[in-house]
């Protein structure tokens, strides 16, 4: 089971009643008829193919791929929490429901994971409520940061209480990154270096936020590996004997903390993957492939052996554990 799979929809309503907001998205022709160009403020975002779209494209490459079911959640960038609440809201609204018309047309072998516009708290839990209850889908995708606001902040404390009540998982996403200023190379270094980055300190804050210990029950998933967090995690792990103001504020082990969240495997690299084994254990590793997109891994499952697990914990990696994270039955087959 892959629990990062992005969607974008073929096409994004027309904005009725004057000018587009700023931010809208759009979709172009590309270079040929399989693609389209994501339009952002009249430029180009990213060149994506129908498999963005299309279930039965998508579905095709799953025996190539050793799937058997796929969560998908939007393209990160499509989450808007810069636009004005109320054209937020009516964005999220039509990727959710884009994503439950996928769902429905998968035969059981995708799953949803809907995005909520957290720029507005109130509106944010409504849509929560709403893919839980309206349209079925198992979770919901957030960025790693809120217009610069990292989600440890005690401000999203509301939003986090409803998943945990909703019993709806959250899959955290990298966004807008920290750090881009101090890139020196092409755009695309901003998935490969400031991504993982982004999503390590966005792990760090919840540590350092308390916020497990707020919300019993919550359920987080970080993308990339969890980012730069197993290198972070020592040092804070140390610094909690060292700076009595981190010991008093934390209120458990970091180290202990961080094994109670989850994280997909992409990390491309098999030494990595077994740090990462080792650190959070190997109950809260998922896989994870960033697909359709041209920087994933298109063969999730051949990485995993390829770091010499045995049996059991490939099985909790390839599916056990996404399945616990998702609250899908274990014995459960393909059917979803």
């Amino acid at each position: 089971m892959d629990v990062h799979a992005h969607v974008i929809p073929g096409e994004f309503p027309a904005w009725l009643g004057g000018a587009a907001p700023s931010g809208w998205p759009s979709m172009a022709p590309a270079q040929d008829c399989f693609h389209r160009s994501v339009m952002i403020d009249g430029k180009n975002y990213r060149t994506v193919s129908d498999k963005s779209w299309t279930t039965s494209r998508r579905l095709a490459d799953f025996a190539d791929m050793g799937l058997e079911l796929q969560a998908i959640s939007p393209m990160p960038e499509l989450l808007s929490y810069w636009l004005a609440p109320a054209v937020g809201a009516q964005l999220v609204r039509y990727l959710n429901e884009q994503i439950a018309g996928m769902v429905a047309e998968s035969g059981g072998r995708l799953i949803g994971l809907g995005a909520v516009p957290l720029q507005d708290m109130d509106l944010a839990i409504r849509e929560l409520t709403y893919i839980k209850t309206s349209l079925g889908l198992k979770g919901v995708e957030i960025g790693s940061n809120i217009n610069g606001v990292v989600m440890g902040d005690p401000r999203w404390l509301p939003f986090f209480e409803a998943c945990a009540a909703l019993d709806m998982p959250v899959f955290v996403h990298a966004l807008r990154p920290a750090g881009m200023d101090r890139l020196v190379g092409p755009p695309p270094l901003q998935q490969v270096l400031a991504y993982p980055t982004d999503v390590g300190l966005a792990a760090a804050s919840v540590l350092t936020g308390n916020l497990l210990a707020r919300v019993p029950g919550l359920r987080l998933a970080f993308s990339h590996g969890g980012g730069t967090l197993a290198m972070l995690l020592p040092r804070l792990q140390q610094a909690m004997s060292v700076f009595p103001a981190l010991k008093d504020s934390v209120l458990k082990s970091p180290a202990e903390q961080a094994r109670e969240l989850y994280y997909d495997t992409l990390v491309f690299d098999a030494p990595t993957l077994q740090h990462l084994v080792r650190t959070f254990g190997a109950s809260q590793l998922m896989v994870g492939t960033d697909y359709p997109f041209n920087f994933h891994d298109a063969r999730p499952l051949e990485s995993i052996r390829a770091a010499g697990f045995d049996e059991t914990v490939v099985d909790q990696l390839t599916q056990a554990n996404a399945r616990r994270f998702l609250g899908l039955p274990i014995s459960q087959g393909k059917q979803a």
